[in-house]
């Protein structure tokens, strides 16, 4: 409040016309706080009963405050400390700071009138009442400084708490929390849930870039390991949510009940290990179940063609090519032929071949195990 100071010192109130304005500080908090009601809708309700009581006594510790300062008595620190913590706890009410300044401009008004009352009468000489005004909206001015930094400190703290509340909610996710603990880290971030949820894996640095586009309760952590970036997006469109990544370098999981998000996660997650040239999970899913066991897989294959391999490479590979076209076209020949680009009396030749080799071939069990085994080359 220096530049306030500086004004105090040129204008130093006599004893008489202090005196007089302590005697009205009562009366003139009361109309400043009556007038703020009847202008500012903000305040219509709240500064009534108890909580009115405790405005009006502050507005008079104010008001002494800038009669010391009028006098030469004060340094003028307190006053701004005090409408720091206005502004503060004015974000806790849920107050806007264009409300917070209103009610600001409407107490400057009503003080000056009231002062000015008071202090003409008591002999101020007029060549002061202008000094006196110009110091009253300078006290004025700084105070609403001071709130507007305490408003807007505030709503940074709890811009970060938010922040902090919904990533420590995203972490929760992906770990596979219990219901209970999900819903009372969704309570803390103040998110309200959604029906399902669907993982998205893209690179760190375009994770925030990508979330911008997304619905705005989509959660976001860009600091997993490997320089990996996840979005959870809530009650996705798919089709739209494709579109919106196309020029990302993302895959996006299946969407899950929201406490199943980690599913969706870990499918994403295990789908980009499967390839780079997965973009959507749900188109490659015959490849996610062949890959969720590679081992199992890879028995699977070594027992069911054993019998090839006892032919030489070459022949092997081609039977089972053929082998695979036939259990795929569902043992339709000219499909099988045009699929391998050969004649049907070759397809009809190497299935002669294939039937010594797997005289149960015609076994609903044998097909089975032979189509997962290759249907599909994962790994």
């Amino acid at each position: 409040m220096s530049h306030v100071i500086r004004r105090a010192s040129e204008l130093a109130l006599d004893e008489t016309t202090v005196t007089v304005l302590r005697a009205a500080l009562k009366t003139t908090a009361d109309e400043i706080v009556q007038a703020i009601i009847d202008e500012v809708p903000s305040y219509a309700g709240a500064l009534s009963g108890r909580m009115g009581g405790t405005i009006r006594r502050a507005v008079r510790t104010a008001l002494g405050h800038y009669l010391d300062l009028a006098s030469g008595n004060a340094t003028g620190g307190d006053g701004g400390d005090a409408a720091y913590e206005l502004g503060r706890g004015e974000v806790r009410d849920g107050r806007s700071m264009d409300a917070l300044l209103s009610a600001y401009r409407v107490g400057a008004r009503v003080a000056w009138r009231c002062l000015a009352a008071g202090a003409v009468p008591a002999g101020l000489p007029a060549a002061e009442v202008a000094k006196f005004a110009e110091l009253t909206f300078a006290y004025i001015d700084e105070l609403s400084a001071a709130s507007a930094a305490g408003h807007a400190d505030e709503l940074a703290a709890r811009g970060r708490a938010h922040e902090r509340h919904l990533e420590h909610l995203a972490r929760d996710l992906l770990a596979g929390a219990s219901p209970d603990v999900l819903l009372a880290s969704a309570q803390r971030a103040g998110w309200q849930h959604p029906v399902s949820l669907t993982a998205v894996l893209l690179p760190a640095a375009q994770a925030r870039p990508a979330y911008r586009a997304l619905d705005p309760s989509t959660l976001v952590l860009d600091d997993l390991p490997d320089a990996t970036g996840v979005l959870l997006v809530p009650d996705a469109d798919r089709s739209h949510l494709s579109r919106q990544l196309t020029d990302r370098t993302a895959v996006v999981g299946p969407a899950r009940p929201w406490t199943r998000a980690s599913a969706s996660y870990a499918r994403a997650v295990r789908a980009r290990s499967l390839s780079s040239d997965i973009r959507d999970t749900e188109d490659h899913l015959p490849e996610l179940v062949l890959s969720a066991d590679v081992d199992a897989f890879a028995d699977l294959r070594a027992r069911a063609l054993a019998p090839l391999r006892t032919l030489p490479v070459a022949t092997a590979r081609r039977l089972e090519e053929t082998l695979r076209a036939w259990l795929l076209h569902q043992g339709r020949r000219d499909e099988v032929a045009a699929a391998l680009f050969v004649h049907p009396q070759t397809v009809r030749y190497r299935m002669s071949q294939l039937r010594e080799l797997f005289p149960d071939l015609a076994s609903p069990d044998r097909v089975l195990e032979l189509t997962l085994a290759v249907g599909l080359r994962v790994g």
